[in-house]
């Protein structure tokens, strides 16, 4: 649903993923469809793990967050969530994932926004 709303918006909004801190390492919380991926000790494996995401035919740009997680301090972002940024001011800022990632409210907002 989200690769639809950034085809449907690109011509109203620039979107953007940012790789955090993996939320279901292999050396810690381990899920039955992990990949095998272990909690980043370093730069490089985050890196690392961020071009394995981009291989998914991600239609945006894939930022990385740095090793002290300021993206994730600064928007409570992790595990997962969606915000819309309009001239530098937060305008949506969805619930964290996985429960309160909504993408059908991403898509409202951009409707009623674009008229």
């Amino acid at each position: 649903m989200v690769k639809r709303i950034m085809s449907d918006f690109a011509s109203v909004a620039d979107f953007v993923v940012v790789y955090v801190a993996e939320a279901h390492p292999t050396d810690g919380w381990v899920m039955s469809r992990n990949m095998d991926i272990g909690q980043h000790r370093c730069l490089e494996e985050r890196l690392a793990a961020a071009e394995m995401l981009a291989l998914h035919d991600i239609p945006c740009p894939v930022l990385v967050d740095t090793m002290d997680n300021a993206t994730v301090c600064a928007y409570a972002a992790m595990p997962d969530r969606l915000y819309i940024v309009l001239d530098g001011v937060c305008v949506y800022k969805g619930a964290p994932g996985p429960d309160g990632y909504q993408p059908e409210e991403v898509r409202d907002w951009l409707q009623k926004f674009s008229g």
